[in-house]
C-alpha cells in the first residue's frame, strides 16, 4: 500500500475513531486498514493514535499529522484533475444530506442532468430529519434548514423559507376557521419534534416588532418527520407551519388551506454545510454552487428573517 492510500486510510481513522467503521465506509478488511497506519507511524516515526479496547484517538502528533493531510489530500484532488477537461474534469465520490422534501422535490429531478455533465462522478445521497455528523459521518457537505449549532462548521447561508400555516379542507369543516390568535385555543396542532418525548414548541409567530412568539396549542398527534407531519395535516389531524415552497402544491390544489396569514412562523434559514478546511475538492465547490443555484428559486432573502 502506497503513502498517499495509508495517509487516505488514517484521516478516515482519525475522523471516525474507529478501525472498524473506517474500513467498512473504505470497503477494506480491518486488519488491511490497521496496517495502513502502522506504517504510515513507522514511516513517520511517531505514534499517530491512542489505541485502546473501547475507543481510538489522536495523540497530539496525530491531530497535527491529521490536520495537514486534509490540506494534503485536497491539494492532490485538485492537482488530480488540473488538465482534465470537459466531462472528465470531475470525479470522485460526493457524500451528501440534505432533508427528505428537498431531495424529493429540488434535487433529485434535477440530478440527471448535472450527473449528465460530470459522468464520472459517484454521489451518495442522505436525506434523513437525523442531523448527521458530518465529520464523524464523512460528508463533503450537508444542506440544513433551520437554526445552526454546529459552531466547528463553515456555513454559507442560501436564504429563507417563508414560511405558512396549513389546514385540510376536512379539518376546517369540522372545527372552522381561526382568524386570530385567541382562536388557537379550539384547535389542534399536529406536533413536530424530532425526538419523540421532547416539548414541542407550540404555535410560532411574529410580533408586530417581528420579535419570535409562541402559542400553547393542544394536539392530538406528535410527530418526528417530515413526511408524516405534511401526511397527518392532510388527513384533517391538525394545524401545521411549513416551508410555502414545500406546500404551495397542495395549497394550489386545495389539499391544504392558508390560515392566519398575519402570523406566519419566523423564516427558516437554508444553509450549507462543511467542515473546516483551508481547501474543499472542486467537486464538492461545483456541486455546492449547483446546489445553491437550484435552491434559489424558493428560498427568499435575508430581509424575511426574524429580529433576534
Amino acid at each position: 500500500m502506497n503513502t498517499l492510500e495509508a495517509i487516505q486510510i488514517y484521516a478516515r481513522v482519525a475522523e471516525l475513531a474507529s478501525f472498524t467503521a473506517a474500513a467498512e465506509q473504505l470497503g477494506l478488511p480491518r486488519a488491511s486498514v490497521s496496517t495502513a497506519v502502522q506504517q504510515l507511524e513507522t514511516l513517520l516515526g511517531t505514534r499517530l493514535l491512542h489505541r485502546t479496547t473501547r475507543r481510538v484517538q489522536m495523540t497530539q502528533d496525530g491531530q497535527v499529522f491529521y490536520e495537514r493531510s486534509k490540506d494534503v489530500l485536497a491539494d492532490i484532488d485538485d492537482l488530480q484533475g488540473l488538465f482534465r477537461a470537459g466531462d472528465d474534469a470531475l470525479r470522485g465520490r460526493l457524500r451528501v444530506d440534505m432533508p427528505q422534501a428537498v431531495a424529493r422535490d429540488v434535487v433529485l429531478p434535477r440530478l440527471p442532468e448535472f450527473l449528465a455533465r460530470h459522468p464520472a462522478l459517484e454521489i451518495e445521497l442522505s436525506s434523513t430529519d437525523r442531523r448527521v455528523d458530518i465529520v464523524r459521518e464523512g460528508f463533503d457537505c450537508v444542506l440544513r434548514v433551520g437554526e445552526l449549532s454546529d459552531s466547528s462548521l463553515i456555513a454559507r447561508t442560501l436564504g429563507y423559507y417563508a414560511m405558512v400555516n396549513c389546514a385540510s379542507p376536512d379539518y376546517l369543516l369540522r372545527h372552522g376557521v381561526p382568524l386570530s390568535l385567541a382562536d388557537l385555543a379550539t384547535h389542534r396542532l399536529v406536533h413536530y419534534t424530532p425526538v419523540l418525548g421532547a416539548r414541542a414548541t407550540g404555535f410560532e409567530y411574529l410580533d408586530a416588532q417581528g420579535v419570535p412568539r409562541s402559542v400553547a396549542v393542544p394536539g392530538s398527534v406528535t410527530v418526528n418527520s417530515t413526511a408524516a407531519y405534511e401526511g397527518a395535516c392532510l388527513a384533517g389531524l391538525g394545524i401545521i407551519q411549513v416551508p410555502r415552497a414545500g406546500a404551495a402544491a397542495h395549497l394550489e390544489a386545495g389539499r391544504l388551506v392558508e390560515l392566519l396569514p398575519a402570523f406566519s412562523a419566523p423564516a427558516m434559514p437554508v444553509s450549507l454545510l462543511y467542515a473546516n478546511r483551508r481547501h474543499l475538492p472542486r467537486r464538492v465547490q461545483v456541486f455546492m454552487q449547483w446546489l445553491a443555484e437550484l435552491m434559489g428559486s424558493r428560498l427568499e432573502a435575508a430581509a424575511v428573517a426574524p429580529a433576534r
